[in-house]
């Protein structure tokens, strides 16, 4: 009798495990993110204003651009909700977008810290770190040898992977970190500055920007890395429309018409 009872606590314990270890992608999309922005009628987005191509958010106006906003737009269009955006920091992202947000935005790269704490979705763009300078001198900062000499002001924007770079790389070279993203590439040009170390597409686009400067080798960046979008960790339902609309935007002309004005 007592050995009876006891298979039948074990079975139990086994059934209610089988029910509480199913993921969100077996229960359907109950309780996702995607039936909350649906209900909502409203996709909140995550972003800092201040990483073109991607992100963009005019100073004197307020007004939001960049291929990553766009991209926003035609996903909420494609969820029949509106874009809400929700301004940022690259100090503050993730938690911000944990707390307020149901996707973020804008020229965000991967990164294994991140991942501990937000999905991503699949990446969109493959990058890495390069060097923009004064075109006068761009044969100087080729290589990293050649940047961490004594003299040498590399400056940053505090709170992202361009200061991280920075920091583990230039030991000898003085790092100078500048609160504006916004303004950032002005103290180059001015000579405040020798150069910064950022993500190659924005160094082409800068360099598009501003004659004065240069992209140093962005076809050869220093680093690998790709950028993707954050959803929330562990809704694997609303993870999945979302690459799946990634996916057709990249293949069905979308992302190239958004991306070609500023990328050319």
């Amino acid at each position: 009798m007592r050995a009876k009872a006891v298979l039948l606590a074990v079975v139990s314990v086994l059934a209610l495990g089988s029910v509480s270890s199913a993921g969100p992608d077996e229960r359907g999309s109950a309780g996702s993110r995607l039936d909350l922005v649906t209900k909502r009628g409203e996709l909140r987005v995550c972003s800092t204003g201040d990483y073109r191509p991607f992100t963009y958010r005019d100073p004197a106006t307020g007004a939001w651009s960049g291929i990553d906003l766009d991209m926003a737009g035609d996903l909420a269009k494609r969820l029949g909700v509106k874009m809400t955006i929700v301004p940022t920091t690259w100090k503050t992202l993730v938690d911000d977008f944990r707390r307020r947000c149901d996707i973020a935005v804008g020229g965000v790269s991967i990164t294994l810290e991140r991942a501990r704490q937000a999905f991503y979705t699949n990446a969109y763009v493959r990058d890495g770190k390069t060097p923009i300078t004064r075109c006068e001198n761009a044969s100087r900062f080729q290589t990293l040898e050649q940047i961490d000499q004594p003299g040498v002001r590399a400056i940053v924007n505090p709170g992202g992977t361009n200061e991280q770079f920075a920091r583990a790389n230039l030991k000898r070279a003085t790092i100078v970190a500048h609160p504006d993203n916004n303004t950032i590439f002005d103290e180059i040009v001015a000579g405040r500055v020798d150069l910064m170390i950022t993500d190659a597409v924005e160094t082409r686009w800068q360099a598009k920007l501003r004659p004065e400067l240069c992209a140093v080798h962005p076809e050869k960046p220093f680093t690998f890395s790709e950028k993707a979008y954050l959803v929330p960790l562990g809704d694997v339902v609303f993870k999945h429309w979302v690459d799946q609309w990634l996916t057709l935007a990249l293949n069905d002309g979308t992302y190239e018409r958004i991306s070609k004005p500023w990328l050319g």
